[in-house]
């Protein structure tokens, strides 16, 4: 994963520490960095925060003869990167279900994102794991516009034994996210997991239709879904979805398929929001927590 992303710290790294620290050869490399981080899928505004922070930080600096120059270089790159996730912040989601569950009531998440990122399998992901954790969970099944959706949640739900609330197609989603609602409060249920649709037809509907459900349901959790692979697509929905919902979250999917590897700081940066897990394959148990730290490691070894 993320090999472009990788090479592009580590041909930063070699070529910085094969020429003096002047202004004008710092000009010269990350104007060529820039590129590379743009090729990677990283947003514009990110790309000149990094590359800004970088040359204010090298410019005119004495390295230690002790100290190579590309280790410095990469410690600066390591604390430029992990402060983009540290400003982000971390939530720890048990903790949250924990705490509503204590009051005995159940602890709703609604998923945000357009078709075709993976968002209903991610949900099916996410109930396996509350599951695996021991939390019971139902599932909402509020996307009645894709044919098909109702049917592929249901089926995900047979495999990992979770019951659906679903109603028919055309239905009011916010009506189907509030029987789900009822149903896990009348039957002690610790999680709701509400599917939404992700049509992009026309952008100010399916606004509309969140925030109806949003105002409907009052979730606790907002998650948004992205697909690691769409490049800056999934950076303008992801500024679009946190827009209109502010979403407190976000899950990448195909990030075993990925790489640039871009989305993830991106995202991050743009939204102001936490990457929380990562999907890394086809099966129920391939959804990893996201580690930023162990990310920017991997990139900067």
């Amino acid at each position: 994963m993320f090999e472009k992303l990788r090479e592009a710290f580590s041909s930063l790294t070699k070529v910085i520490s094969e020429k003096k620290l002047s202004e004008k050869d710092l000009d010269e490399v990350l104007q060529n960095f820039q590129l590379t981080l743009l090729e990677s899928d990283i947003a514009q505004e990110v790309v000149e925060s990094i590359t800004d922070s970088l040359k204010a930080e090298m410019t005119g600096l004495s390295v230690e003869r002790s100290k190579e120059t590309g280790s410095l270089v990469r410690e600066k790159l390591r604390s430029i990167m992990t402060g983009i996730f540290t400003k982000a912040g971390t939530v720890d989601v048990f903790k949250l279900i924990d705490a509503k569950k204590q009051k005995g009531e159940p602890f709703t998440i609604l998923f945000l994102g357009i078709n075709g990122t993976g968002k209903t399998t991610t949900v099916a992901k996410v109930a396996y794991l509350l599951r695996q954790a021991g939390y019971s969970v139902v599932v909402a099944a509020g996307d009645t516009h894709r044919a098909g959706a109702i049917e592929q949640l249901s089926e995900h739900a047979d495999r990992i034994s979770v019951k659906v609330i679903a109603q028919r197609y055309g239905a009011d989603p916010a009506a189907v996210a509030r029987d789900g609602a009822l149903y896990a409060k009348s039957h002690h249920v610790d999680v709701l997991l509400v599917d939404t649709a992700g049509r992009m037809q026309t952008n100010q509907n399916l606004m509309e239709e969140m925030g109806k459900i949003v105002r409907v349901v009052n979730p606790d959790f907002k998650i948004f879904i992205g697909d690691s692979l769409a490049g800056n697509d999934a950076i303008s929905q992801a500024q679009l979805f946190n827009k209109y919902t502010g979403f407190d979250g976000a899950i990448l999917t195909k990030t075993d398929a990925d790489t640039k590897g871009g989305a993830a700081l991106s995202i991050s940066f743009t939204t102001n929001r936490p990457i929380l897990f990562l999907g890394v394959g086809q099966e129920y148990k391939d959804l990893k927590k996201f580690d930023s730290v162990a990310f920017v490691d991997s990139l900067i070894a």
